[in-house]
């Protein structure tokens, strides 16, 4: 049975975490789905670990609705969820409303995720909820606001913990049907929550989350360099790396084929 937005928010008052990964292709999508991943999200990280950009500024809407497509064909039961890539979204809520529809209807998609809680972006939310489209909004670190932000640990100071806690507030009262927490606070991340009745997802943000995320590539150890918040659960750079070279060993020295 596949998983839905309202299946989430059940589950965060059953107190069952939420288990949520990113993906960019299709193998990657069809080995976390019948992982059991509940939620999959095809990142604008996408930009950086599949295409090879420094930031997630560049990749367009095109080339997420591109990654997207092949996830969908891969995911089953998770819910799917998309990244508004930069710029695809933040002119006016009628763009955010357009990108999003075009997302939902190209690919398959269930929602989209969109970046900020400052109050133009809680009203672009709220319209694309009443154009019946699911939002997840994102508060903390926001990695499109990188030139202004860095990739520094936000809301560390009791003024800027109350402003990231009040825009949480205000998207889940424009609508959105989760809140994503990215590099916070452990504590604040915790206040968040249990303020929210719609679940938190954190990646950086502590145990006390209603989910967790990361982005697929560190936990398998194929970043070059990952946030000091990920974890890897296996070094495949390391795997791929040696079995490539033990192949071009065989192959110079001809034992690859067999005879």
């Amino acid at each position: 049975m596949a998983v839905t937005t309202g299946q989430l928010i059940q589950w965060k008052q059953q107190k069952r975490p939420i288990v949520a990964l990113t993906a960019w292709d299709y193998a990657i999508a069809q080995l976390l789905d019948t992982a059991g991943v509940d939620l999959i999200l095809v990142g604008d990280s996408l930009a950086m670990v599949a295409l090879g950009y420094e930031t997630t500024l560049p990749i367009s809407l095109d080339e997420v609705v591109h990654h997207a497509k092949a996830v969908r064909r891969g995911v089953k039961r998770a819910l799917l969820l998309v990244d508004l890539p930069f710029l695809s979204y933040q002119e006016s809520p009628q763009q955010a409303i357009h990108s999003a529809g075009r997302v939902l209807k190209e690919t398959g998609a269930q929602a989209v995720k969109l970046e900020g809680g400052y109050p133009a972006m809680v009203e672009t939310v709220n319209r694309v909820t009443l154009a019946g489209i699911p939002v997840m909004g994102h508060v903390g670190l926001t990695p499109q606001s990188v030139h202004q932000l860095g990739y520094r640990q936000q809301g560390k100071t009791e003024e800027a913990g109350e402003k990231i806690l009040q825009e949480a507030i205000a998207l889940e009262q424009a609508g959105a049907f989760a809140l994503l927490l990215e590099h916070i606070p452990d504590t604040l991340a915790s206040r968040i929550t249990e303020k929210l009745t719609i679940p938190t997802i954190g990646i950086g943000a502590g145990l006390h989350c209603d989910g967790q995320v990361l982005v697929t590539a560190d936990l398998l150890g194929l970043s070059e360099k990952q946030p000091p918040f990920a974890k890897s659960y296996i070094n495949l750079r390391q795997v791929i790396s040696q079995a490539v070279q033990d192949y071009s060993v065989e192959v110079r020295e001809r034992r690859f084929p067999e005879a």
